[in-house]
């Protein structure tokens, strides 16, 4: 049996005469985290999405645990524990969070009582940290707290692969390793994560190999210091100044 998760071969997308991803080939491994990095407008997104079904690939082939994803639909694909956080989050903000995580577990892989959801719920608040905010309406939450709400939602669906899309993004240096932590666990379960992230130093204290994209192709992917020292890296993403933060 293989020990990849997830593997991504030969994927092609264009929006246009826009190239999001060309002859793009990896894999990810049971367990492992993969940070991705890239200049904007690079198709880090896209990926994300032509991952879950969001978006439906040119060409290529998808295939998630030795099964093929091409013809499956997004809520398929999560029903094989594939699930997405979004950049900018985005709750049923009248519905409290108790209410926003209980409608996740709908999009677990087994089948639940109406009883195991409700305890799903409640694990999945606890283990990010808003048991406080159990009955506060979603749209009442500070930037940080919206984003753990994410995260709680995507760990309710009891996720095989979770695609990470900028969870940090907005947060402070006091929040930030909040939300590290919180992911550090979901990896030490046994959670498979792909991580999009403009914060390097974040993904760099999880993750266990890193991979640049530009122009729809992969530059560079392998241990993460190697290729935040890569020269194409550099020159295409990081710039001759770049530090990782606490080196």
């Amino acid at each position: 049996m293989s020990e990849n998760l997830l593997e991504v071969a030969g994927l092609n997308k264009r929006f246009g005469s826009v190239i999001v991803a060309q002859s793009l080939s990896f894999h990810v491994r049971k367990g492992e985290a993969l940070g991705i990095v890239g200049p904007n407008g690079a198709g880090k997104s896209t990926l994300l999405n032509l991952i879950n079904g969001h978006e439906i690939l040119d060409s290529g082939a998808l295939n998630f645990d030795g099964k093929a994803l091409n013809a499956l639909s997004s809520s398929q694909r999560s029903k094989l524990g594939i699930t997405r956080t979004f950049q900018i989050p985005r709750p049923f903000s009248g519905m409290t969070v108790f209410e926003n995580v209980l409608v996740a577990t709908h999009f677990a892989p087994e089948k639940l009582s109406s009883k195991q959801r409700q305890q799903r719920a409640l694990d999945a608040i606890e283990r990010t940290g808003l048991g406080e905010y159990m009955n506060t309406p979603a749209g009442k939450l500070r930037l940080l707290d919206r984003k753990r709400l994410e995260l709680s939602r995507a760990v309710a669906t009891n996720p095989r692969l979770i695609l990470l899309d900028e969870i940090a993004g907005g947060l402070t240096d006091t929040e930030l390793p909040i939300l590290i932590n919180i992911i550090k666990q979901m990896k030490s379960e046994g959670v498979t994560i792909i991580w999009i992230e403009h914060i390097v130093h974040a993904l760099v204290s999880v993750v266990d190999r890193l991979m640049c994209i530009a122009g729809g192709n992969v530059i560079a992917i392998g241990e993460p210091r190697a290729v935040l020292a890569d020269p194409k890296v550099i020159e295409l993403y990081l710039g001759d100044d770049f530090e990782i933060a606490g080196q």
